[in-house]
């Protein structure tokens, strides 16, 4: 319907209302065809649906004199005066829904916008109808109502609501860094139609800093001093911790560059920043030129700033640059701390000096501080690489009394440090220990102990071991169950290899082609080829599929066992039904048929290898020679 047909059918109803017997159905028919219009319009303008709207593409109201026909609260120009009345009300969501219940539709994000503009000198109340439209109505707002509401609350010092409204709109806004969906350049623009803080802009640079959104925010923070605003200190400390997280070392220097060009003074905590960015570049040289250039400004180093620069020194291995920063500390009245000990300690025990690392150790605990668990770790770690159990053990013990008790890396170098000694049955009895001092032991540990006993040859041990530990809670994985069973079939412990396999398959732990591989092997060395042999079926149902080593091993076993005939029968099987020719199978069946197989025999035995798809190689050709030779002498002496 064209707007010049809806023109002559709205005169024509005009003409009819004078009768006063059909002003009401008349009135009726107009704000039908008045939603009618505005579908009709909206739909020729379809575009794809959005996550949210960049701008308010929604058409504004279309007027129409015929809405002045129209009840109050049926008049869609009337819309956002009657929200604004409503929202004066205690029980603004019963009266909202009961007054415009019917001109919903017509609220789009010109209405919204123009509502919270009426509102702003009450931002609770502009607050609880962006909340109602976003959450109740399930509108979704665009960047520019977003902008306006977060507008108002920065400016009635809403500060932590205008900051959840800003995380959230900048998670919702998509990565395209095009004019539309640029945050900033939607806030400055609301600033024509709104009273605004210039606040605002240090919270959005926070804001991208606070999602994670770090390389946006500094665009975010030249775009601000491109516009002449000028954040202030605590927000660009923020920026310069979050890209010295992000280990933007370049960056964090252009943010101190444009910080003197404008006139920004730093702070403590923004030269303490400004040290870890030196330590983590390659300029570590120009620290002390650095250090002048904070005293100069009147701000003397604190125990931050000389902790930071010990662990640089140590971990590039300049202890007596560290050694040097310890003893200015105490000359200029700053205490070094847990941490400039830590630091120290951890740098002598990396070049090896254990004993001047102890000594320090002992010099800590003597001035009064409590080493904590990482200084307790560093010592254990450095005495386990050099194999100094004992002494490692003798830390353990002192810091359980001292109430500070291991975590994972405390046990997991105490346990690699007994297994690289080959100390494993002082390991498990250390290990036994710390559980009665109720120390969490992790099952990574329980892993490796078990598999070091595997690699031992101790297979009883590692199996009483996991029976043990299983009390507990442990829960073995398939890999762990295999080397179990591994180990135990090398040493011929078929039972309990077969125990192992039953409580897989009862935990509904899938045994899979290493498990089967194993107990086969074991089964035909142990002269019992027709029990590994009726395995192959069970695997075939677990699609489970053999292959050519299980195949040698069952050949292996009847050839041993005399069984030529099952030997032969393998062959066929795994040739016609898993499509494997292994010629060390077949070699290894020619050479024991050929003990004791005739001529005639050998030929017929070949024939039907060949149909089957078996080709010789020299060795099969050896073994056949050496056959027919040994049948022809027999024949010659009788």
């Amino acid at each position: 319907m064209n707007p010049m047909s809806i023109y002559s059918i709205n005169r024509t109803l005009l003409r009819l209302a004078n009768q006063p017997s059909l002003t009401r159905p008349i009135v009726q028919i107009i704000f039908t065809l008045n939603c009618l219009s505005r579908q009709a319009f909206s739909s020729s303008s379809y575009s794809p649906p959005q996550t949210l709207s960049t701008c308010e593409a929604e058409p504004k109201l279309i007027l129409n004199p015929l809405h002045n026909f129209l009840p109050q609260t049926q008049n869609p120009i009337n819309v956002v005066n009657l929200i604004c009345s409503s929202l004066k009300e205690s029980n603004f969501h019963g009266t909202l829904h009961r007054e415009i219940n019917g001109l919903l539709p017509y609220l789009g994000a010109h209405e919204i916008s123009r509502v919270l503009l009426r509102c702003q000198s009450q931002s609770s109340v502009s607050l609880t109808f962006f909340n109602w439209v976003k959450n109740d109505l399930h509108i979704k707002p665009t960047i520019r109502n977003y902008c306006i509401i977060v507008h108002i609350l920065a400016f009635s010092h809403k500060y932590s609501q205008a900051m959840r409204l800003l995380t959230e709109l900048i998670d919702l806004v998509t990565t395209d860094v095009s004019q539309c969906n640029d945050v900033f350049q939607h806030l400055v623009s609301c600033t024509e139609d709104c009273n605004w803080d210039a606040v605002i802009f240090d919270m959005l640079i926070k804001a991208y800093v606070k999602v994670d959104k770090i390389p946006e925010g500094f665009i975010c923070f030249r775009k601000v001093l491109k516009m002449g605003f000028v954040p202030n200190i605590i927000t660009i400390n923020y920026l310069l911790n979050g890209l010295l997280k992000l280990n933007c070392i370049n960056q964090c220097w252009k943010v101190y560059e444009e910080m003197e060009r404008i006139g920004i003074s730093p702070n403590a905590y923004t030269f303490n920043i400004l040290t870890h960015v030196f330590c983590r570049g390659a300029n570590v040289n120009k620290v002390n030129e650095f250090l002048e250039k904070m005293e100069e400004e009147g701000f003397e180093p604190d125990i931050v700033t000389y902790n930071t620069l010990i662990s640089c020194y140590c971990r590039k291995g300049r202890l007596n640059d560290a050694f040097y920063l310890y003893k200015i500390m105490y000359r200029r009245g700053i205490l070094p701390d847990l941490v400039s000990y830590t630091a120290l300690i951890n740098g002598l025990c990396k070049e090896g000096k254990l004993r001047e690392a102890h000594q320090l150790f002992h010099r800590m605990v003597n001035r009064g501080f409590c080493p904590d668990i990482i200084s307790y770790n560093t010592l254990i770690c450095s005495y386990c690489k050099e194999g100094k159990m004992q002494e490692s053990k003798s830390l353990l013990y002192r810091m359980i009394q001292q109430g500070v008790y291991p975590d994972h890396l405390t046990v997991q170098m105490l346990v690699l440090g007994y297994s690289k000694e080959g100390k494993l049955l002082p390991c498990l009895n250390l290990v036994e220990e710390l559980k009665r001092y109720d120390v969490s032991v992790c099952w990574d540990i329980y892993n490796h102990l078990i598999l070091d006993l595997c690699k031992e040859n101790r297979p009883f041990a590692a199996n009483n071991f996991f029976r043990r530990i299983s009390q507990d809670g442990y829960e073995a994985d398939v890999n762990i169950y295999n080397e179990l069973i591994e180990s135990l079939c090398k040493w011929e412990f078929l039972h309990e290899a077969l125990s192992l396999k039953d409580e897989m398959v009862y935990k509904d732990i899938k045994p899979n082609l290493v498990t089967y591989r194993a107990i086969i092997g074991c089964l035909c060395r142990l002269n019992r080829s027709m029990n590994a042999e009726s395995l192959i079926g069970e695997m075939v149902e677990s699609d489970i599929l053999p292959d050519s080593d299980i195949c040698r091993k069952l050949v292996s076993g009847y050839c041993k066992e005399m069984n030529i005939y099952k030997a032969e029968s393998v062959l066929i099987l795994f040739a016609e039904k898993f499509r494997i020719y292994d010629t060390v199978s077949f070699n290894s069946f020619i050479k024991a048929f050929c003990k004791e197989g005739g001529v005639s025999r050998l030929v017929e035995m070949q024939d039907r290898m060949l149909k089957v798809g078996f080709l010789p190689n020299s060795l099969t050709c050896k073994y056949v020679i050496d056959g027919l030779w040994k049948a022809m002498s027999k024949e010659t002496k009788f």
